[in-house]
């Protein structure tokens, strides 16, 4: 079954149980016809929005909705999204950016968040990302195989796949990700296969490296956060696969 065609069919599935959706701060323009968008699906239901950053905890604290949609860019580290993850287990995070890098959405995806999409995204497809979130899915960004930069378009994690993609980061070997989550090592070599296809990397070293920046990110403090040299940033813009041609997300 195809990415799209299985988010039509949990879309189906959920027509009977409102997503729960919150929603942090983005400019104006941007935010209305976010919000716009997701009220118009009458699957999912806004139950905060326009949230400043410094508040997401409290928030999904008070609210524990299914999905909270927050803004990279107010991110002071990519770590936060690993914390709020953790502390807010039942809440799937979807991270809106500019223009994510495609190492960027690795590592967020490999934090916990659910998926990790560009501005240009179609509305039809952020929808469906809300809804394969929701499901305790993740999509992941793929990359052009010949050193484009670009992202294809994302496609589907499977939940065993997104619990080899951290070890696989980590640095372990494939039998020890098999001791791990008691599975044989041959099906670990399957998984690892199938998430360097997915992210377009061809060994642990590329999935292991850090998110790359043309100088270190700094903390709102004006820190920086590391001083190692970091390679090259590629461009890219983000968009599902086959996507079809919805409204956009500015406001009109």
């Amino acid at each position: 079954m195809s990415t799209g065609a299985q988010a039509r069919a949990w879309i189906n599935l959920s027509a009977h149980t409102p997503i729960t959706v919150v929603l942090a701060r983005f400019d104006d323009l941007f935010a209305r016809g976010l919000r716009e968008l997701i009220e118009s699906d009458p699957n999912l239901v806004v139950v905060a929005a326009e949230v400043e950053h410094a508040r997401i905890p409290v928030v999904l604290r008070a609210h524990r909705p299914d999905v909270a949609i927050l803004d990279m860019g107010a991110l002071v580290k990519l770590s936060e999204v690993r914390e709020l993850s953790a502390e807010h287990s039942g809440t799937r995070l979807v991270l809106l950016a500019n223009d994510p890098s495609i190492e960027e959405c690795v590592q967020l995806l490999a934090f916990g968040a659910s998926a990790c999409l560009g501005r240009s995204t179609q509305s039809r497809d952020v929808l469906n990302a809300i809804h394969l979130a929701s499901r305790g899915l993740q999509l992941m960004p793929s990359a052009t195989a010949e050193g484009g930069g670009s992202i294809a378009g994302p496609s589907l994690m499977t939940p065993r796949e997104a619990e080899v993609l951290p070890l696989l980061q980590q640095g372990r070997s494939n039998a020890q990700i098999a001791l791990a989550l008691n599975v044989g090592v041959e099906t670990v070599r399957t998984h690892a296969r199938n998430i360097y296809r997915k992210l377009g990397v061809s060994s642990r070293r590329e999935l292991a490296a850090p998110a790359p920046s043309a100088a270190p990110r700094e903390s709102r403090e004006g820190q920086p956060e590391s001083s190692t040299p970091q390679p090259a940033r590629r461009r890219q813009t983000t968009r599902m696969a086959r996507p079809r041609r919805g409204p956009s997300l500015r406001h009109r």
